[in-house]
């Protein structure tokens, strides 16, 4: 693993992938879906997938026989991180609200769950049952009541026996076997099976990313999920085997992973990279993990932890680990970052799995200005107006000038004609 200078080190802008080439198929891919429906999406299906299918829907059978396939332990560890997101996820819930001023008038926010969510789950290299968990139990707690999720059939038309445990573990009820920037569009425009939903929740690859993009304004999106990054400020107190391991366990998603060490300790660059390089060679993955350090993995040597934090802070990484003495000292010139885990225990990977937040989070860069997927995710908030006669009186010279400023005479005309009638 390459150690450079902050000085000669450049964060890369952004990590989006340029999707030009693939515009036109995805666009068309939705107008086929939106034109013939269901016959798209069984056609797009055999044609991408492999898999020739009689139903879109997963069946009672198909669920039964999953639970069966699996051992209890991964049942067990599933029950676990179910129950961990769902506690975390219950305290950001927030009820509706209204005051009554002085005045008489009342103001207030009536909060309310989205109608219906849509959650792609990925398939192709691996089977993600966490990310089941991760997006459908913060909608659940949000108070959605009709949650479809659309995953990809192999070639035997099948899905994998975790993914539907998960769904199962979850309180998922309807999933369909359909996959790519077509289930993108059933997604958002409804076929005979699939109905249209309000919002759209879940990673996938470039084409599923382009489609949600496309697809935005029809329906909501979570966000335009890119690959995987991790970010490690570490100092000379940090085990070098626990930073290397954290740096590859990103690295092992995707070729296009991210995992950066920003470290004032040439010491510890150094031990990093003999210990990144002796532990690859035991990866499943290897090829994948030393495909991304090389194109975008870096040690990067700094003058000190504030300048590391500066970088950071550039960077705003999807997860940000802070692995030296006195972390939480460290916390407050923290500004953007998706998660932030504190101290030698608190692996990455415990996010991914266990800990209880979910582990959908912007990507990027993107954490400059946006946030983990929760349950404000799934709910939306209506404005409460109802102003008394002397709230109105009190007011009405104000908003007649601000609305004759404005040069729209009807708006001041229907506070004015008000006004004359109380005279």
């Amino acid at each position: 693993m390459k150690i450079v200078k902050a000085s000669e080190w450049k964060p890369r802008e952004s990590n989006k992938q340029d999707n030009r080439a693939i515009l036109s198929t995805v666009q068309s891919i939705i107008a086929q879906v939106r034109e013939k429906k269901d016959e798209a999406l069984f056609s797009y299906t055999k044609e991408l997938d492999g898999a020739i299918l009689d139903t879109l829907l997963v069946t009672e059978d198909e669920k039964t026989k999953a639970w069966q396939q699996v051992d209890t332990t991964f049942i067990e560890a599933l029950q676990k991180a179910a129950d961990r997101i769902r506690m975390f996820h219950e305290k950001e819930r927030r009820g509706s609200w209204w005051n009554m001023e002085n005045d008489g008038s009342i103001l207030g926010q009536i909060i309310r769950p989205l109608d219906r969510v849509g959650i792609y789950v990925p398939g192709g290299r691996a089977a993600y049952p966490s990310s089941v968990l991760m997006n459908a139990i913060p909608a659940i707690v949000a108070g959605v009541e009709d949650i479809v999720m659309v995953t990809p059939p192999d070639k035997n038309g099948s899905i994998p026996a975790t993914t539907l445990v998960a769904a199962k573990i979850a309180g998922i009820d309807q999933i369909y076997k359909v996959g790519g920037a077509q289930a993108i569009a059933a997604l958002a425009y409804g076929t005979e099976s699939i109905i249209q939903v309000d919002k759209i929740v879940g990673p996938g690859n470039q084409y599923v990313a382009l489609a949600k993009q496309l697809v935005y304004g029809q329906v909501d999106i979570d966000s335009i999920a890119g690959p995987s990054e991790v970010v490690v400020i570490a100092d000379n107190n940090a085990n070098p085997a626990y930073v290397a391991a954290d740096l590859l366990a990103q690295a092992e998603h995707d070729p296009d992973a991210a995992a950066i060490l920003l470290t004032s300790s040439k010491q510890l660059a150094e031990r990093v990279a003999g210990e990144v390089e002796k532990q690859l060679a035991n990866l499943e993955r290897v090829e994948i993990a030393t495909e991304s350090l090389e194109s975008n993995g870096a040690i990067v040597l700094t003058e000190g932890i504030k300048e590391a934090v500066e970088l950071s802070n550039q960077i705003a990484p999807e997860h940000l680990e802070l692995m030296v003495e006195n972390p939480w000292e460290l916390l407050g010139l923290i500004r953007h970052a998706g998660a932030v885990f504190l101290g030698s225990m608190s692996a990455e990977t415990v996010g991914d799995y266990m800990a209880g937040p979910s582990h959908v989070l912007p990507t990027s860069g993107t954490a400059r200005f946006s946030s983990a997927l929760s349950v404000d995710t799934f709910i939306k908030k209506t404005s409460l107006i109802s102003y008394s006669k002397t709230a109105l009186q009190q007011d009405a010279k104000h908003i007649i000038t601000l609305a004759e400023q404005e040069g729209l005479g009807a708006h001041a005309a229907s506070i004015r004609i008000r006004m004359e009638d109380e005279a």
